[in-house]
């Protein structure tokens, strides 16, 4: 009766784990070596950083950004001033985060009356998604992923320069091309471009330097993405178009000196000649055949 049945489990097995992403104990996946932190950490939601649909840099990003103090600076200048990626992948990865309920972008109006844009982290997907407070001015339009381009609305006007010399058109050319070296938000397709030399040639016309231009078109552009830089771009050149240089009067023409009227010593016709010449044409035509 004492006798111990060794076959029989010296405990009760537990059931195989419902979660497969939890793996035996003989498996190669992730172990842990945790330690409980008491200071300087943020919560952060498994939705979040295990998130299907972001990027692995979507993912770091707003893992930083919920990391932040209240005030920290948050733009695209400031994070590509921090990170390696560069303000592109940035910007694409905020829109990632504010396409998903983790970001939202308000504008502000201060006392001054400048519109400044302030970002709001959110560490839950639904708050991302309300409404933001009445703050006296129009909120900040989403800027989700960028879709497939089907059809735009039409680029607005530009002004039209007076003259289509080949040189004028090609240094507008030029310097449409050149405003990506400067902000990569800036890159122009071929029919954008076409569409923008006009203008420029138009304000290099009004005798304005080609850096003065370009100075009018980049100073001063917002921190958010662009979501049509050409549409922009063709607005300043609209509205920022400088008043026509003044008129010059030409330069009146200087006659020609009228000299006294002598006779030729060779064949003493009368001619007009300054003082150092006593021959008439003919006469000093034949003397040097």
């Amino acid at each position: 009766m004492d006798t111990q049945n060794t076959s029989a489990p010296p405990r009760a097995q537990s059931a195989p784990a419902a979660d497969p992403t939890r793996t035996g104990r003989h498996s190669s996946g992730i172990t842990h070596d945790n330690t409980r932190h008491t200071t300087r950490f943020v919560v952060i939601g498994n939705h979040l950083v295990q998130h299907k649909e972001l990027s692995l840099l979507a993912i770091g990003l707003g893992c930083h950004l919920q990391s932040l103090p209240t005030g920290a600076g948050a733009d695209i200048k400031s994070l590509a001033a921090r990170f390696p990626e560069g303000p592109t992948r940035i910007a694409a990865a905020l829109r990632e985060l504010e396409a998903h309920g983790y970001l939202r972008r308000e504008r502000h109006r201060t006392e001054t009356g400048r519109i400044v844009t302030r970002t709001v982290s959110c560490n839950q997907p639904k708050a991302g998604r309300r409404e933001p407070v009445d703050t006296g001015c129009p909120p900040a339009k989403r800027t989700p992923p960028p879709p497939r381009r089907t059809g735009h609305k039409a680029l607005p006007a530009v002004p039209q320069p007076g003259s289509t010399a080949p040189a004028l058109l090609q240094t507008a050319l030029d310097l449409l091309a050149d405003l990506r070296r400067r902000d990569a938000r800036l890159l122009l397709s071929a029919t954008e471009t076409a569409h923008l030399v006009p203008g420029v040639a138009a304000w290099l016309e009004r005798d304005v330097t080609p850096g003065a231009v370009r100075h009018a078109l980049t100073a001063g552009l917002p921190d958010e993405p662009l979501r049509r830089p050409a549409a922009l771009l063709a607005h300043r050149l609209a509205d920022r178009l400088p008043a026509p240089p003044p008129f010059r009067t030409p330069s009146a023409a200087v006659p020609p000196p009228r000299h006294p009227l002598r006779n030729c010593e060779g064949c003493d016709r009368g001619f007009r000649a300054p003082g150092t010449e006593n021959r008439c044409r003919d006469c000093r035509a034949a003397s040097h055949p």
